[in-house]
């Protein structure tokens, strides 16, 4: 039997840290902690302030080692996914033995060719964050779709085609600040876009084409699999925050309460909301008095608008990846972003495409007693567990820290330090090249009393507070007086 090991994963997001740990034994994959916390110091998911996007994750990690009685010594974390291009890198590779069948171990080869062969402009100011293959071709004669197809083919030469995804340096080395502030390691740097495909798309998708869009708080990011590759990554720089910060301004509100009324009223198409378009929701001030009402209707008015200029930017760049007449299984919709109310009805009726929403496929890990980790908001987060957990020798938890049955004595080991000199070494150059088993496609309560309105509609009251943050009485008022409103919204 394999010994037991932990991966720690955090999803540096925009407006929230995911942190999660799983513990693996073999192939069994269990999810035994998963939290999300509000960031700091991080925009468009980079991290531009590494000091105070240190001080959230700091606190995350604290209080997954006081839960689990553990010492984390490294994260998996993410690459951003904003500011990201995609370019063409080719490599040629003459057979030593043209005889003998093409191996693995060569494909891997080519691709550290690929990758370390190619231009970057400007070394000091950008890093290459990830590289997948998109075909290979065999003494120039036999053309292959995939690594599958190329491994056993024989050949005097062998040559490749890769999608190199490009990315700011600045954005990894403020990550690599960041940990150290923590005072955790780095135990790999994913390209997010693949990760969070592995966790949410079945094999048919990706084989016979499909838009993934995720929307996060400050990104929108598009990948496109066809033939069971990655074809086509592109992102925006706007996402759910966009339309708290239009809630904001257009009424008035602090930035927390407007992201409260978004996730209990918010819907798009206000003409298809039935009887909650009629609702009018009642803030009331308890520093002077007085209050203010939003219409429910009005404030779904306020999210379409927002909801339209995500989906037209999402369509532009579907048209301009070239892949979108091969779409056969439509669009997939993830991320935070994607629970709004009739959001993916609105997908589907301004591109044609059948939509889904996607969520973690629960058939690859197991979560028993850990909330939150069937949400589309923990996807990058299972996600990249599911990609670390191909390391066998990835451990990111102290070993003398895990909690073991009592009289079971923990096995000797080499020391941390040792540990980790190991894990380093044994750490492929890039995510996508290094491992011989490495896949192609990658790379609310009761409502309150019935009374009559000023206007028409039902009115539910909304403590509004003054401070930067809605306190405890204020969810508690929310919870008590607003959640009947969401059997009308479904």
């Amino acid at each position: 039997m394999q010994a037991e090991r932990y991966i720690a994963a955090a999803d540096l997001g925009s407006s929230k840290i995911a942190l999660s740990v799983a513990k693996i034994e073999g192939d069994d994959i269990q999810i035994i902690y998963y939290k999300e916390t509000p960031s700091d110091g991080i925009r468009n998911s980079y991290v531009f302030n590494p000091r105070r996007a240190a001080g959230p994750l700091r606190a995350a990690i604290s209080e997954a080692e006081e839960d689990l009685h553990i010492k984390i010594l490294q994260v998996v974390v993410g690459l951003p996914r904003y500011d990201v291009r995609q370019e063409i890198a080719s490599a040629r590779m003459e057979r030593s033995d043209p005889s003998s069948c093409i191996t693995r171990d060569e494909i891997n080869t080519l691709k550290s060719i690929a990758i370390d062969s190619y231009p970057i402009a400007d070394e000091a100011k950008e890093e290459i964050y990830g590289a997948v293959a998109q075909s290979f071709s065999a003494d120039e004669e036999l053309v292959c779709a995939s690594e599958n197809d190329v491994v056993g083919v024989t050949a005097d030469a062998i040559e490749g085609n890769f999608k190199v995804f490009v990315g700011a340096q600045k954005a990894v080395s403020n990550i690599d600040i960041m940990l150290n502030e923590v005072g955790v390691a780095p135990a790999r740097k994913m390209f997010l876009p693949n990760t969070v495909a592995r966790a949410v798309l079945s094999d048919a998708e990706k084989e016979n084409g499909v838009a993934l869009v995720e929307i996060g708080a400050g990104v929108t990011s598009l990948t496109i699999y066809r033939g069971k590759l990655l074809r086509h990554y592109s992102s925006i720089p706007f996402g759910g925050r966009s339309i708290t910060t239009d809630i904001k301004y257009e009424c008035g509100f602090n930035e927390q309460l407007a992201e409260n009324i978004k996730l209990a009223f918010g819907a798009c198409m206000p003409d298809k909301l039935q009887s909650l378009s009629e609702k009018i929701i009642q803030i009331n001030d308890e520093e002077n008095g007085s209050y203010e009402q939003l219409p429910v209707k009005y404030l779904s008015e306020i999210i379409t608008c927002r909801a339209r200029e995500i989906i037209e930017a999402v369509l532009w760049q579907i048209q301009d990846s070239g892949y979108a007449d091969k779409l056969r299984n439509g669009i997939v919709l993830t991320g935070g972003g994607a629970n709004l109310v009739n959001l993916a009805n609105l997908f589907k009726e301004m591109s044609g495409y059948t939509v889904r929403i996607g969520y973690p496929r629960s058939q690859a890990f197991t979560a028993t007693g850990c909330s939150g980790t069937g949400e589309t908001s923990a996807v990058a987060s299972i996600g990249m567990i599911l990609e670390a957990k191909r390391d066998g020798r990835l451990n990111c938890i102290e070993e003398a820290q895990i909690p073991r049955p009592a009289g079971q004595q923990a096995q000797e080991g080499p020391a941390p330090e040792q540990q980790q000199e190991e894990k380093e070494e044994a750490a492929p150059a890039n995510l996508f090249s290094g491992d011989p088993n490495y896949e192609p496609e990658v790379l609310l309560p009761k409502k309150g009393p019935k009374k009559q309105p000023k206007a028409p509609g039902k009115i539910v009251t909304w403590i509004r507070q003054k401070t930067k943050q809605v306190g405890d009485a204020a969810e508690k008022t929310f919870d008590s007086t607003m959640g009947g409103l969401f059997d009308d919204m479904k």
